[in-house]
């Protein structure tokens, strides 16, 4: 199996305003070495692309945006178009996640659309999947996190999966505490490899990074991070701090 380079992506939703974006951003520069092998994604929101942007310039960490809108202009106020992304900086866009799925009843359909929008600009996007505690409990993971995973990446060529990151992020466990043990964690990217792998090649999908997301803190990343289908995390309260972020990011640092 080749190497494939981890990647750790700081998704810091509806939080910091921009003088914390933009010294949290500042010190992800400044610390940039504790974890010289694993890719650094920051993801603030949509207000502050700019000012962080602006902090990562001359550095190797990238810039993400939250959410895209599937349309590349038009009459859709209050959303944002994947080339408007690019154009202040953006190399990647968290799609799917599940806090869009729930809240604002965004479907395999409209991720789909979404991604293959992002896909054409040029970014490169981070598909959420995964499922909810009572999808867990009923045994319906495998058929949930599959057919997620099939929905929002249909119709999409080899080329174009081998460009995106995806997240499993067991709903259950954003944002609770709880998190996934890494047997568990483990056994669901196996399960997104093998899919990616029909949906593509297996050659392909063993070059497509596969991050986890639901709870990551550093008392928990080792575990997770020594799964062999484990590739990175997608942090959200991590990400907020400096020395979480980092220490999380560099659980996943390969020499």
């Amino acid at each position: 199996m080749p190497a494939r380079p981890p990647i750790v992506a700081g998704n810091w939703k509806m939080n910091l305003d921009r003088a914390q974006g933009r010294a949290l951003a500042a010190t992800a520069v400044a610390r940039r070495h504790e974890a010289a092998s694993t890719e650094l994604v920051l993801c603030p929101p949509a207000v502050y692309l700019d000012t962080v942007g602006a902090a990562l310039a001359g550095s190797d960490i990238g810039l993400g945006a939250q959410n895209a809108h599937d349309k590349p202009s038009g009459a859709f106020t209050g959303e944002v178009a994947s080339a408007m992304l690019v154009d202040v900086g953006c190399r990647y866009v968290i799609l799917g996640h599940s806090e869009r799925r729930t809240l604002c009843g965004e479907t395999d359909a409209v991720v789909n659309q979404k991604t293959k929008a992002a896909l054409a600009a040029g970014l490169v996007p981070i598909v959420c999947v995964g499922e909810t505690l009572e999808e867990r409990e009923a045994g319906r993971t495998t058929d949930v996190v599959a057919t997620q995973v099939r929905g929002s990446l249909a119709g999409l060529s080899p080329e174009h999966i081998e460009k995106l990151v995806v997240a499993y992020e067991p709903v259950w466990a954003i944002g609770t505490g709880k998190v996934a043990t890494p047997a568990q964690a483990q056994e669901v990217h196996a399960l997104i490899r093998r899919i990616l792998g029909e949906l593509a090649t297996p050659a392909v999908a063993n070059r497509v990074r596969i991050q986890y997301g639901g709870s990551v803190k550093p008392d928990n990343v080792a575990d997770l991070a020594a799964q062999p289908d484990i590739d990175g995390a997608l942090v959200g309260g991590a990400s907020l701090k400096a020395d979480d972020f980092l220490a999380i990011a560099k659980a996943f640092a390969r020499a």
